[in-house]
């Protein structure tokens, strides 16, 4: 071979060692954080991934209306709607019913009052009188009751009082020094009455007696008349 030759045989030898790919060995125990990190491109991509999802939902904020809160905020309105109607329903039967009691009392009153102040004057007239007016003054009296009562009293002073005040001239002054109610409804009432009476037969003295009555009366159309007038 001449030299020639043999310089173009080594140029080509060159070459061939220049393009062929170099291979190079790593050794395991050699691999660095930042060579195995370049080695696993794909998997600290797909580990980012997973970590940050594409659709992230934010926390329910305090503003949110769960469904036991919804709840608790219709009870007011029910009981605005439905308990406030019923108290209402309730303290205006109280109001008429305070009303009703109050217009009865007071009219019980009147009643207590009335009665007593009729009871007063009626037993006053009912035992009262002079042998010179007898029947005028014992026949007013009797305009003052009612029923059985006003039957019995007008036989009594027709057929006793009457004839035997005239006879012996008997003469009778009544006053009431006390009287109490004992029940008062609207048309019907009781007192009891506490009488003082002064009898005197012609000349002789006065004889003073005392004795208490229970006056039973019924209201006829606007007046309080006598039915019952028993000693007690």
């Amino acid at each position: 071979m001449s030299a020639e030759d043999k310089k173009i045989n080594d140029d080509t030898t060159a070459e061939d060692s220049t393009d062929a790919p170099t291979e190079t060995t790593t050794d395991p125990g050699e691999l660095t954080d930042s060579t195995a990190q370049e080695l696993q491109p794909s998997e600290v991509d797909e580990s980012s991934e997973v970590d940050e999802p594409a659709d992230v939902q934010e926390p329910a904020t305090s503003e949110a209306v769960t469904p036991a809160e919804e709840t608790r905020s219709t009870w007011p309105r029910v009981l605005v709607f439905a308990v406030l109607p019923a108290l209402a329903l309730v303290l205006g039967g109280v109001a008429g019913y305070l009303k009703w009691l109050d217009n009865s009392v007071r009219s019980e009153d009147v009643v207590r009052i009335e009665s007593v102040q009729v009871a007063k004057d009626a037993t006053v007239k009912l035992l009262s009188y002079q042998p010179d007016t007898v029947e005028q003054d014992l026949g007013s009296a009797r305009d003052l009751l009612t029923g059985e009562f006003r039957d019995s009293y007008t036989q009594l002073i027709n057929d006793v009082v009457i004839p035997g005040s005239k006879e012996k001239q008997i003469s009778a002054t009544a006053t009431v020094p006390a009287a109490a109610s004992v029940s008062a409804e609207p048309n019907k009432a009781v007192v009891l009455v506490f009488v003082n009476q002064t009898v005197v037969v012609g000349a002789d003295a006065p004889t003073a007696t005392t004795s208490s009555v229970q006056v039973t009366m019924d209201r006829v159309g606007d007046r309080w008349l006598i039915s019952e007038f028993n000693p007690v």
